[in-house]
């Protein structure tokens, strides 16, 4: 995601191997190309627990490029990597720091903030948001507040101790994708849902761009704004096909999105 500015797109490099493939271990299923280790920028060899996402890492290796030695590729090709690099190299040395980057979200979260007027904007927010905050209070018993205008809200002290219990509880795997998606929407409620497979990445995108979508409804389309939203479901996309391989073990870790009753 961009703040918006104008950003150095990433450089991109030259394809070297012929074969990617996943390749089990003592240690776990490692990725390797041409029968060498893919190492991650700090050193360490991509390899995780789960074959099914051993294979897709592998997979987006071998389509990196155009599929041929000397194609050319950038990081962007190679998202479930990314990832994957972000729970070996970061989360894993150091969950604190990622379960209170995430549990911040809880302090200001999108769907906690909401507008009067327009009447028919404020009314889908009614409609959109309200089934996710009953959802987080009656399966994790954690009830955030909600406000109007763009003051921030302070959060009961005992919700956000239990946002802080709950992720502390979840996987690396699932903390890696939680910050993708996270910050893409602009809400943790949205998060939790899709990492437990209440929301799809559809859904969720749906529900965190209903300010933007209605705006455009009411004033007309934007070509920008457009794109900026279809970035903002391909990362969420991304999230969720990482949370449905992370913990697989022949089948998907996260079942597939269902209706609230």
């Amino acid at each position: 995601m961009t703040d918006g500015k104008d950003a150095a797109a990433p450089a991109a490099r030259r394809r070297f191997w012929d074969r990617a493939e996943a390749v089990a271990q003592p240690e776990g299923f490692a990725v390797q190309l041409d029968g060498r280790p893919v190492r991650l920028p700090g050193g360490a060899a991509l390899r995780v627990a789960s074959p099914a996402l051993a294979t897709a890492l592998a997979a987006e290796w071998q389509a990196a490029g155009g599929g041929a030695k000397g194609g050319e590729f950038t990081p962007s090709d190679l998202k479930l990597t990314r990832i994957a690099g972000t729970m070996l190299e970061r989360i894993a040395p150091d969950r604190q720091a990622s379960v209170a980057a995430l549990a911040g979200y809880a302090a200001g979260d999108l769907l906690c903030y909401r507008v009067h007027s327009p009447a028919l904007l404020a009314e889908r927010q009614r409609q959109e948001w309200d089934p996710w905050l009953d959802w987080l209070r009656a399966r994790h018993g954690i009830a955030l507040a909600v406000t109007y205008g763009v003051m921030p809200v302070e959060q009961p002290p005992e919700a956000l101790a239990r946002v802080r219990g709950l992720l502390e509880s979840l996987s690396d795997g699932v903390l890696a994708a939680l910050g993708v998606a996270v910050p893409a929407l602009g809400s943790l409620v949205l998060g939790l849902a899709l990492a437990e497979g209440r929301l799809s990445a559809e859904q969720a995108t749906s529900c965190a761009t209903l300010d933007e979508r209605t705006q455009m409804e009411i004033w007309g389309y934007d070509a920008q704004q457009a794109e900026r939203l279809a970035a903002l479901g391909r990362d969420v996309a991304d999230a969720v096909s990482f949370l449905r391989l992370v913990d697989a073990k022949g089948g998907e870790s996260v079942p597939p999105a269902i209706d609230l009753p």
